[in-house]
Parts: structure tokens; sequence; C-alpha cells
């Protein structure tokens, strides 16, 4: 018998996460109930996903009353622990989890675990090409899951996972927050502002990243960023193994990865390995280059073979809506990295590009500084435009037009499709058409992924 047979489970928020752990749950035999603030019209896709399964629907609004007789509440992710319906779960003394937790406690294989304020859905995919490559070669018959805040949650297909197989899985802040457990293998590549609008503080956001070493032991391995002084910080949380990586050769022989004449080297365990050169890596920008030295130093607490490590480096294209380009129109290269739903990862993206530049911002603000953001708009970008919520922000920031400055245009509109097409109007031979927004997606699109395949669509969709 499951353990979960017979439990009732309060599940808050019937996005993918949501759903996905709905669908476990009623599969072990738990009674579930399905709550979120939208309607039932507007959960059409959510309902039909599970219309083959008994879960109960509870829509429109968070009623306290929805828990009665609950044994667990289970938070997807865009639910903040302030949520009324939370506060008085706890007050009732009923145990908060998410799917990530609940994954961990079912797999029965060695977890992966990567976290950062950015570059985690690029290095975890990167670590999961490396790994591939490594088990095609060495452990044929057992498979590699990749998932967590990428792609589909892993508690979709945890009953399909052997005890040989290797989960490697990005976890964000929010999941982190609950979580009472750590994998054997945890990275925390960068510790940026973030997510304000949900941890209310940089402390309170420090914290639930933490969490990734917790819970681990003395067998357990920490990937750490020695040039993030935040990450520094936490060094003394460390209980096992530590390696670093950041782009200097560090003073001690630690066990580590870094640049050294346009070289990157791992040095592990007394021994020194130069990798690849930094010219054979296709991602760009220095951010990117970084996230490379994190998925090395990943690789190798995961004992990779130093060949899938070369191998999948040198072969890996990146992710999609991530400075993914897009197409070349009227002499001009478009690119996609909607995955830049903060200020930081904009100014990351626009770092990675000395040609002149048309910058597409914009979105919902999480109440993070936009000075260093707009700061660097005033020196690289040609031609701004401003759509969504924050548009008014930015160009607060930045003020009047002026021919002493940078940008030396700006156009606000409502919706990114006619920013696509207002971009288009400023267009000359050799700019770089940016889409890196610097704020979400979620007022006007679904999340980062459909606004950047909506991008793409209108790119393609010029004549």
């Amino acid at each position: 018998m499951s353990k979960w047979s017979g439990k009732k489970v309060l599940i808050i928020g019937a996005a993918r996460q949501g759903t996905a752990l709905a669908r476990f749950l009623t599969k072990k035999d738990a009674r579930v109930v399905l709550n979120d603030r939208r309607s039932m019209e507007e959960l059409t896709e959510a309902q039909q996903a599970l219309a083959d399964l008994q879960v109960d629907w509870v829509t429109g609004s968070h009623p306290l009353d929805v828990l009665t007789g609950v044994d667990l509440v289970c938070l997807s992710g865009g639910v903040p622990l302030s949520l009324d319906l939370v506060q008085e779960a706890l007050r009732r003394q009923i145990p908060l989890s998410n799917d990530s937790q609940i994954f961990f406690e079912e797999a029965p294989c060695a977890i992966i675990g990567i976290t950062g304020s950015s570059g985690k859905t690029t290095t975890t995919a990167l670590v999961g090409e490396i790994a591939q490559r490594h088990f095609a070669i060495r452990k044929p018959d057992q498979k590699v899951w990749i998932g967590g805040n990428i792609g589909n949650p892993l508690i979709s297909i945890v009953d399909e996972i052997d005890a040989e197989d290797l989960a490697i899985v990005e976890l964000s802040s929010f999941q982190l927050e609950l979580m009472s457990r750590s994998p054997h293998i945890a990275a925390i590549l960068n510790l940026k502002p973030d997510h304000l609008d949900r941890h209310e503080t940089m402390s309170k956001y420090v914290s639930a990243k933490a969490n990734i070493l917790k819970h681990q032991t003395t067998g357990d391995i920490a990937i750490l960023n020695r040039d993030d002084p935040l990450v520094r910080e936490l060094y003394p949380e460390v209980k096992g193994r530590q390696i670093t990586f950041g782009f200097n050769e560090p003073y001690q022989k630690e066990d580590s990865t870094f640049i050294k004449r346009d070289k990157l080297f791992l040095q592990a365990s007394g021994q020194l390995a130069k990798i690849v050169k930094t010219n054979q890596v296709h991602l760009r920008g220095k951010h990117n280059l970084y996230n490379v030295l994190a998925a090395v130093a990943i690789s190798a607490a995961a004992r990779f073979s130093l060949g899938s490590i070369y191998e999948g480096i040198t072969e890996f294209e990146g992710v999609p809506h991530r400075l993914s380009f897009v197409r070349e129109w009227r002499g001009a290269a478009w690119y996609n990295d909607s995955i830049a739903t903060s200020p930081e990862r904009a100014i990351a993206a626009l770092e990675s590009f000395d040609e002149p530049i048309i910058l597409l911002a914009g979105g919902r603000d999480k109440d993070l500084p936009w000075r260093p953001f707009i700061e660097l708009i005033t020196q690289k970008v040609d031609h701004l435009v401003v759509f969504g919520e924050a548009a008014g922000l930015i160009l607060d920031g930045i003020g009047e037009v002026s021919a002493e400055k940078r940008p030396l245009t700006i156009d606000r509109c409502t919706h990114l499709e006619e920013a696509v097409k207002k971009a288009a109007e400023h267009v000359e031979t050799g700019d770089v058409v940016l889409l890196s927004p610097g704020g979400t997606s979620f007022d006007e699109f679904k999340d980062f992924e459909d606004r950047g395949r909506r991008f793409a669509q209108w790119v393609n969709n010029l004549s």
C-alpha cells in the first residue's frame, strides 16, 4: 500500500507543477483537492489534463474551509508563503511541501541540484548533455532525467526512474523555500537580486537558495561560485567536499575550475586538466563562460569522463529563449533572450554584444533595482523600444532623449508584437535586435517561453 493512500492533500496552484503533482498523488490513492484563485473557465486546460482522475476543484478564491481534514498542503511555484490560506495551514500545524520535495523523497536515484539567480537553465541543460554522453558509453542501459524548473516537473515520471539512473534538477528559490532535503551534488551559480516581489528581502531570498546546501551531509558535494561575494558567504554551510568555479586561478590548489590563457582548466584531487579553449564555446557572453565553468565543476563532482565533458561543451548550442538567434532580416541579427526576467540577466545579454543594439525591454517588474540596467542602456543601446507594465519605470530612469547620449531613439509600445514592428523600423545592416526584457512575461504571456515563441513568430513573419 502506498504511503499516500487515504491522505487528503491540498494543492494550491493549478499550473504545471500543481497538475503534475495532482496526477502523481491521485495515482498513489491520495484524495486531492486542487485550489486556484482563477475561475473554472480560466482553468479549462488544467481540467482537461486531469479529466481522467478524481480531483476535487475549488476555484475562484482561497477559502480557509478548504483546509478541513487536510493532511498536507502543497504549494505550486507561484504561491507565496504569505497567502492567508498558507498562513492558516501553518497555524493549524498542517505540514507544507511541494512537487520538488516529494520528488526528492520518492526518487530512488542520485540527484544533482542546480540553482542560482541566472544561468540555471543553461547550466542544467549543458550538464544534462554531458551526462547523456557519459552514460551512453559507461552506462548505456541507464537514463539521465532532466527537469524541475526546466521542462516538465520530474514528479510526473518519478515512477519510471531506476536506482542507477541520474536526475539533474533545476531548482528555483520558490521550490527551495520549502525543501527539507538537499541533493547529493548541489550547485549555486550566483546570487543577485531576484524575485523580491515574492521574498521581500535579499536575506530571505538568499536563505531560500541556501536550502540546497542546508541538508547535505559529509558525503555530499557543493559547487560554488567563488567570484560571487554572496555565494562565498555560504562556504561555512558546506558539510562535505567543495568545488569552486571562477574566472581566475585560485590562490590555493583547491578543487576548482578556472580560465587561464583562454583555456578552461579543471583542478581536482591534485590533478590539473585542460578541458577546452574558450573559443570552442558556442555560447555568447562572459556569463555563459561562468555557466560552462560551473558545468565542468558539476561534471567533475559526478565523475563524468573528460571526453564527455569536452564533447558536451563543444557541441552545445544553447537552449531556446536564451540569447537564441532567430533570423537575419534586413542585414540585422535578431536574438531572443526572453529568459531575461530580471534586469541583472538583461545586463548580461547586453554585455554579450559589441554591435549596434536595438533593445526591446519591459514586461512586469519584480521590485528589483533597474538602475544598473538603465545605465548600461545609455552606454550601449542605439534604439530602445519599451513595452508592457515596466515601460514607464524604464523611461523614468532614462529621461529625455538627447544628442549627447544613447539611446538615440525611444519608442513606447503597449504589447510586444507592436514593439517588434517598431524595432523593424530602425533596423540597419550590422545591427543586433535583442529581446532581453528585464521583466517577467506575466503581464501579457503565460511564461517566458510563451513570450519567446511569440517573439520568434513575429520576427519570422517580418517581410
